[in-house]
């Protein structure tokens, strides 16, 4: 598998004035937000979506301060929106590691969100283009209607296709894409030039969400939720809609009885999971994010080739392939 550390020393000098970007904006006077944020800056994740920004700019261009300020932005947006979902969803770990709601309370973590936000904005503004503030502002339009739409299905039932890639459109693949949008616009590359890139990070966000949710149905503590966890919270993902797309087989109808009810056991996540992996739901997952990623690759193709072009090559091996 892509190791994706090699990828972060080849823009170790990049990545380290996103970290001090970062921790700058994110300074406060007030010692409880000061110490949240410390706690919460020391347990960072891979820097996956501000690594897209700061590739995608040394692709089309090169790296200034408006780059990382728009890599900072959408970093900090993305990390509102998880703090904003560890309450929503009442989770206690994140990446293996206690969540600010849990450590400290929901008030607290919803405000630390809303704190992330408003920095984010002032880093998009700070680029002084437009289109950077008007991508983060869409960007956070779509998060907001993904998470709407996938309660909305799971309360309503709605178990097709469609309905599943039109959420993880505007709640995952959308930041992928906004990354790359930043990211272009911050070089000033032509629009002909950054849509390929768009249509990449689109189809590379698609395959990140479908992993995830394939993850679902194995138990790992290091991923920080429990097996079926997404069923807990009535959320169907494509392991599952495939097996239940089998209306002839005598135990769907019992299945889709399952889905139907407020509350499921952990024995019936169990039965569901069960299901999914004997319909080969999994196995269809995997075909449908190795298919997807192939699209992306060919997207690729308009660019010359070049280290940077590798290295997003190299991003979507690793998200198709990571463990975690």
């Amino acid at each position: 598998m892509t190791d994706l550390n090699a990828i972060r020393r080849d823009i170790a000098p990049e990545l380290d004035e996103l970290r001090r970007c970062i921790s700058d904006a994110l300074t406060s006077s007030n010692p409880l937000m000061a110490k949240v944020v410390e706690g919460y800056l020391d347990t960072k994740g891979k820097l996956i979506r501000p690594i897209l920004v700061i590739l995608t700019a040394k692709l089309l261009g090169e790296v200034s301060p408006k780059v990382i300020a728009s890599a900072a932005a959408v970093e900090m947006l993305h990390n509102a929106s998880l703090i904003h979902d560890d309450v929503v969803d009442d989770s206690k770990l994140r990446r293996g590691k206690p969540t600010i709601n849990s450590i400290w309370d929901n008030h607290i973590a919803v405000l630390v969100g809303d704190f992330f936000v408003s920095n984010a904005l002032r880093q998009a503004i700070s680029t002084g283009d437009i289109r950077i503030v008007e991508s983060l502002a869409n960007l956070g339009k779509l998060l907001s209607l993904g998470e709407i739409d996938q309660i909305y299905n799971a309360r309503n039932h709605r178990l097709d296709e469609t309905s599943y890639f039109t959420v993880i459109s505007r709640k995952t693949a959308s930041l992928f894409v906004s990354c790359v949008e930043m990211g272009g616009y911050a070089v000033g590359a032509p629009e002909e030039q950054i849509e390929p890139m768009r249509k990449f990070a689109h189809l590379l966000g698609l395959c990140f969400q479908i992993k995830d949710d394939i993850f679902d149905y194995y138990s790992d503590e290091k991923i920080g939720k429990p097996t079926g966890n997404d069923l807990r919270e009535g959320k169907i993902t494509l392991p599952l809609l495939h097996a239940l797309s089998h209306t002839g087989h005598p135990q769907t109808a019992q299945m889709l009885k399952l889905i139907e009810k407020e509350e499921l056991s952990s024995e019936e996540i169990s039965i569901l999971i069960q299901f999914a992996k004997d319909m080969l739901g999994i196995d269809y997952a995997f075909a449908t994010m190795q298919r997807i990623g192939d699209e992306a690759r060919r997207e690729l193709l308009n660019y010359p080739e070049s280290p940077n072009r590798q290295a997003l090559d190299d991003i979507l091996t690793y998200i198709i392939h990571r463990d975690i």
